[in-house]
């Protein structure tokens, strides 16, 4: 592969990732609303400690208010919007999709080092005043690896230790909500 060996590994393991063979592009499914019926890439969930006095929506809104909280760089340091665009930390860029109650979706876009077309969803809860951070990633089509149980592996990987970073931010910062 031309250019191949100046790309470090682990970036050439994320250039993207899936989780089943590819349908047809007339019977796939519209995966804006969410992941049923497309490529779930993975869910993962954090918690983020006692807070009984903090709704959900309240540290939805601490991080979309202060997005410098979220492994951003550029011009998405502060309040972001939905159609905002990001560069996440690495030079990836994405775009924020949705901002609901209780959750904000982002999607990536071409020149992301996985792929274009991931969409992840935070979603913020809370039981008992024990809140949680429910990350979730999908796709609408194939990528570069599909079916490549490496590549599934590091890119997973990669996910759960930066939004357990995320996490970790959110379990102090959400004191302040």
């Amino acid at each position: 592969m031309p250019g191949f060996a100046a790309v470090p590994v682990a970036l050439a393991l994320c250039a993207g990732l899936l989780a089943g063979p590819a349908p047809q592009e007339r019977d796939r499914p519209d995966c804006r609303a969410g992941p049923t019926g497309c490529y779930d890439l993975y869910t993962y969930g954090y918690t983020l400690g006692l807070h009984p006095l903090t709704g959900p929506d309240a540290v939805r809104r601490q991080l979309t208010d202060h997005f410098w909280l979220f492994p951003v760089s550029g011009a998405c340091a502060g309040r972001i919007r939905a159609g905002a665009r990001c560069e996440l930390v690495g030079g990836n860029p994405v775009e924020v999709e949705f901002i609901g109650d209780d959750f904000f979706q982002i999607n990536t876009l071409p020149g992301h080092q996985l792929g274009r077309n991931m969409h992840i969803r935070f979603a913020f809860s809370r039981t008992l005043g024990f809140h949680t951070l429910t990350v979730r990633a999908w796709q609408d089509r194939p990528t570069d690896c599909t079916g490549a149980p490496l590549c599934k592996a590091v890119n997973r990987t990669f996910a759960w230790v930066t939004w357990r970073v995320l996490a970790k931010t959110l379990r102090w910062t959400a004191y302040a909500a």
